[in-house]
């Protein structure tokens, strides 16, 4: 029977792409494979190499201790030098040639330097995103969050806990179709990068806006593996594209009523005359009640006409320096003491000490007497509370008007300074005074917002200019 080929172990040693280095006890290279011949340029049968020659001066005394304390468990990382004078990344393992023995030591060494590339490239990226400003979330191939950014906890107000495994529609407002929606991911499904505005909805249910930027994140083979989207907050923007819009609107209206005024005044005028000619000369009582209906009618139309008119034309009411706190106590006196507010708890806290603010007191007064009625009707006659509070920061001076009422509706929240706009029974309100309010406002230089959780309450801030600022 012939005798088995022993295999060329050399030759396998050879075949290997990790450089396989042998060395005795005293730390020489006695033997090195292909790979270390050509990567390392050690050739142990022409002259002897310490293996701490091959390695960086600074790891020489790693290397030392390497060999002094060798283990076959815990591969340590460290840098060989090319023959060509480069640094290599590698991932060693030390092994005895011979089971118990430490006279021969077999160091296996695998080139990690793209690896190590690779790592840094990630830290390097996994820092940006998780320190940068911007809102940006990362969901598996499904669209299951699986990372999300500091900056998209606080713009959505959800901890990542909360946020990841979830499907980004747990920040849906509902403002965009499914259509919409399906065509997103169609696109982004196909590896393309979509990009658009939406409007999402916070935690706490305020609506927050972006503009979003889908990239598909694809893999090796050219598979979508997932996908990064990266917002831009615009919610400020939008607040503000949508109050340069509102005034505009007003400003136009503003002239419009000016010329409705005075079309519409003079032959009211007429009828008014001949309705008090026609009730002088009358005796019939039904008659005389007819007329006496018509005659309400007319001054409620001139009641409109002369809000239309004061908020059209420009003021002729000189600004006084003000304590926003008299302003307010005023407003509240002439309020609180109507049919409507026996069960209403007002709760005030003014703060002290606030600066002056520029304003035709007779018109800040009526601010918030506007103000204040539509938060007694909000309460529909029912016990509640309503909130009086004032504050200072750095520009403004804002007192907040909180209701305990029915609310707002997000559909008419977006309308509630438009004029003649009202969700009151007809008759009950002419719709211009939120109107009239946000338009006195901005001549003083100040602002009118408004926040509101239906079937729980409204919350008005109306923002005065610091006369120090």
């Amino acid at each position: 029977m012939p005798k088995p080929h022993t295999p060329d172990y050399r030759r396998i040693l050879d075949l290997l792409t990790d450089l396989v280095l042998v060395i005795d006890k005293d730390g020489y290279v006695i033997a090195a494979n292909a790979s270390a011949t050509a990567v390392l340029g050690v050739q142990p049968h022409d002259r002897p190499y310490l293996l701490r020659t091959l390695l960086p001066a600074s790891e020489h005394d790693r290397c030392d201790l390497l060999l002094r304390e060798w283990t076959d468990h815990h591969p340590i990382e460290t840098r060989f030098i090319t023959k060509d004078g480069a640094e290599l990344d590698v991932s060693i393992e030390v092994q005895p040639l011979e089971p118990g023995s430490n006279e021969f030591l077999v160091v296996f060494a695998r080139d990690i330097t793209s690896q190590k590339q690779r790592d840094l490239d990630f830290l390097r990226f996994s820092n940006v995103i998780h320190h940068t400003i911007n809102p940006i979330q990362i969901t598996d191939a499904e669209g299951m969050m699986v990372y999300v950014n500091p900056a998209f906890e606080r713009i959505t107000g959800y901890s990542k806990e909360e946020l990841i495994g979830k499907n980004p529609r747990i920040l849906n407002s509902g403002k965009h179709p499914a259509e919409f929606w399906s065509g997103v991911w169609k696109h982004i499904a196909m590896g393309q990068v979509w990009m658009g505005r939406i409007e999402n909805t916070r935690k706490d249910g305020t609506p927050f806006y972006s503009e979003l930027v889908i990239s598909p994140i694809v893999d090796m083979q050219g598979h979508v593996a997932g996908y990064l989207g990266a917002h831009r907050d615009i919610t400020e923007q939008k607040m503000l594209e949508q109050q340069l819009v509102r005034s505009q609107r007003m400003e136009s209206i503003g002239t419009l009523a000016a010329g409705i005024a005075h079309e519409v005044g003079n032959p009211l005028t007429a009828i008014s005359s001949l309705v008090q000619v026609i009730q002088r000369t009358s005796s019939d009582p039904f008659a005389k009640e007819k007329l006496e209906l018509i005659n309400s009618q007319v001054n409620r139309i001139a009641r409109i006409i002369r809000e239309l008119v004061d908020f059209s034309r420009p003021s002729t009411h000189v600004t006084k320096q003000t304590e926003v706190n008299r302003v307010v106590r005023e407003a509240l006196n002439i309020v609180q003491y109507g049919k409507k507010v026996k069960d209403i708890t007002f709760n005030i806290a003014l703060a002290e000490d606030l600066p002056d603010i520029s304003v035709v007191p007779d018109q800040a007064v009526q601010v918030f007497i506007n103000i204040l009625m539509n938060a007694v009707d909000a309460l529909e006659g029912k016990k509640g509370a309503i909130t009086l509070a004032s504050a200072l920061d750095e520009r403004m001076v804002t007192v907040i008007i909180r209701d305990t009422g029915r609310g707002i509706e997000p559909a008419d929240l977006e309308k509630i300074f438009e004029p003649f706009y009202t969700t009151k029974a007809t008759g009950q309100g002419t719709g211009l005074g939120l109107w009239v309010s946000y338009g006195i406002m901005k001549s003083f230089g100040g602002d009118i917002f408004v926040e509101s959780d239906p079937g729980k309450g409204s919350t008005f801030a109306i923002s005065f200019p610091r006369k120090d600022s």
